[in-house]
């Protein structure tokens, strides 16, 4: 089996809870990205708002396992305004060159994941092996879990091809 491990940016408790439920289904490390700043009340939101439409990379600090010591990494990527949330561009645009492969889980409120699978690919300047969303819904009444499986094995079998897997979308949710 390869070495999997799962980055993950939460500012609302979503994208953490869903990576706490990898670990425990898998077995796969976690990865948190943090930001100097929680973002609270208005103000919070309006920084939200400015680093989607702005494309903007807040500070951050990565705390977790050396990229380099696994095979995939699944960046699980929060949706702000139909764009990727700026802590994980962040992290992207400073790490992105270390990631051998990587596969993309997406949490939005209704739609945006391909347009953030798409920055993604944009900012590492290839595909992902393989890309999910989800709902917010999903993962907070845990109807998300029936469809983790096959996308754990998807993961770790598409690592050893080399190939994207599938390159677009894999959640009927987000047409």
């Amino acid at each position: 089996m390869r070495k999997t491990l799962v980055v993950f940016y939460s500012s609302t408790g979503t994208c953490r809870r869903l990576a706490q439920l990898l670990n425990t289904q898998f077995g796969w490390p976690l990865g948190e990205i943090r930001e100097p700043h929680v973002r609270v009340g208005l103000r919070g939101v309006l920084r939200c708002v400015a680093d989607s439409w702005l494309s903007r990379e807040p500070p951050i600090r990565y705390e977790g396992p050396a990229l380099r010591d696994f095979d995939a990494v699944v960046l699980l990527a929060p949706i702000w305004l139909y764009r990727l949330a700026g802590p994980m561009r962040s992290f992207i645009a400073s790490h992105g060159a270390e990631l051998r492969h990587y596969a993309v889980l997406s949490v939005m409120g209704g739609r945006g994941a391909p347009n953030a699978v798409a920055e993604i690919g944009a900012l590492t300047g290839r595909a992902p092996l393989l890309s999910m969303a989800f709902t917010s819904r999903e993962v907070d009444d845990g109807s998300c879990v029936a469809r983790l499986p096959a996308f754990a094995a998807a993961v770790e079998g598409a690592a050893t091809a080399d190939t994207p897997l599938r390159p677009h979308e894999l959640s009927p949710h987000t047409a």
